[in-house]
């Protein structure tokens, strides 16, 4: 590489928009919202960039091990947590045996069958601490977890729906269906979604880290259950408008069978704008393999004053998961073409 050539590639690595010199050293603060395995996506890329980084995770869940706690002790659903606490890992042995650890789930014919170690592990914190975000803060720095990790509400939320052809034996009638493991299972196409209780509070800590962001990456994940709950707590949606932080909305990379079955990229903007419809957003990030149709998709995103930003974000074994370092680079690109200017940039 010729020097002229060389200088350029080291200045365009310490400035940001406009040419704005970076400190070195200086990070972005970003703030993640979502939940499950989209949330972990995003956050496995995000801590390859930021050492400032928060998550906000949704905490509707009602299934599996999540649900039994929830139902047994009246505690928030865990395991959205503990899998964004997972994400949050570090590379080396230390942060992945971890990561093993609490994820790991005991097989068994008694009543531990299926439970996460993690959430045990969060639930008993929880009980010992009497505080949802000193224990996961506990957690987190026992794991070495590159960020932080808060529940978007401090109550455990229901997650209902209104379905059309829930019962595909009434393909037209539209019935109300209760709970984030039926919602995301459902046959019928979801026409919306809210929270029971509709108003409840967020956790003070999770708005003010949106207050506070650089950058508020939504998404990616499951459309109805993990990504539009967010904009369902008055508090959040508030905090989320009216932040100086840059929005970015990161597209799943298919349609998810049973809650968003046959939705084109463009349909996954027009729902989320039919539930927070003041709503600004500032890039849409998508893979540009699942965008058959870019201008509707441009189309979409200027509703919401976004550009849409495409990129190679998928892994390359055909399935439909993101892949972090991939992933990474385009949020990094992001971060610097987009950039507000800041104390970081």
């Amino acid at each position: 590489m010729s020097e002229p050539n060389l200088r350029l590639r080291r200045l365009r690595r310490i400035t940001g928009a406009g040419g704005k010199v970076r400190r070195r050293g200086a990070q972005p603060k970003v703030v993640a919202l979502g939940g499950g395995m989209g949330l972990s996506a995003s956050l496995a890329a995000l801590r390859r960039i930021t050492g400032d980084l928060t998550a906000v995770v949704t905490v509707a869940d009602d299934g599996g091990s999540s649900g039994r706690l929830r139902d047994e002790l009246g505690v928030l659903p865990p395991g959205d947590l503990r899998k964004a606490l997972a994400a949050l890992c570090g590379d080396d042995e230390w942060g992945q045996t971890w990561a093993r650890v609490i994820q790991h789930r005991f097989q068994s014919k008694g009543d531990l069958h299926e439970h996460a170690v993690g959430n045990l592990l969060i639930v008993a914190l929880w009980e010992q601490l009497g505080d949802h975000v000193q224990a996961l803060d506990l957690v987190g720095k026992l794991l070495g977890a590159h960020g932080r990790v808060l529940p978007m509400s401090a109550v455990p939320l229901e997650l209902q729906a209104l379905v059309r052809g829930h019962d595909p034996e009434r393909p037209d009638e539209v019935e109300t269906v209760r709970g984030q493991a039926t919602v995301a299972l459902t046959p019928g196409e979801v026409q919306s979604v809210h929270l029971v209780p509709n108003d409840p509070p967020a956790v003070p800590e999770a708005v003010e880290a949106v207050l506070d962001a650089d950058w508020v990456v939504l998404g990616p994940g499951s459309w109805f259950s993990s990504v539009i709950p967010h904009l369902l707590v008055p508090e959040l949606l508030d905090a989320l408008m009216r932040t100086k932080a840059r929005r970015v909305l990161s597209l799943n990379l298919a349609p998810q069978p049973g809650e968003t079955s046959g939705f084109s990229p463009q349909r996954h903007l027009e729902v989320l704008g039919r539930h927070a419809p003041k709503l600004a957003l500032d890039v849409v990030l998508a893979d540009e393999a699942a965008v058959p149709d870019c201008e509707s998709l441009t189309e979409a995103a200027q509703r919401f004053g976004a550009a849409v930003e495409l990129a190679p974000v998928a892994r390359t074994d055909g399935s439909p998961r993101h892949d972090p370092e991939l992933l990474a680079a385009a949020y990094d690109r992001i971060f610097r073409m987009h950039g507000r200017i800041g104390p970081w940039r």
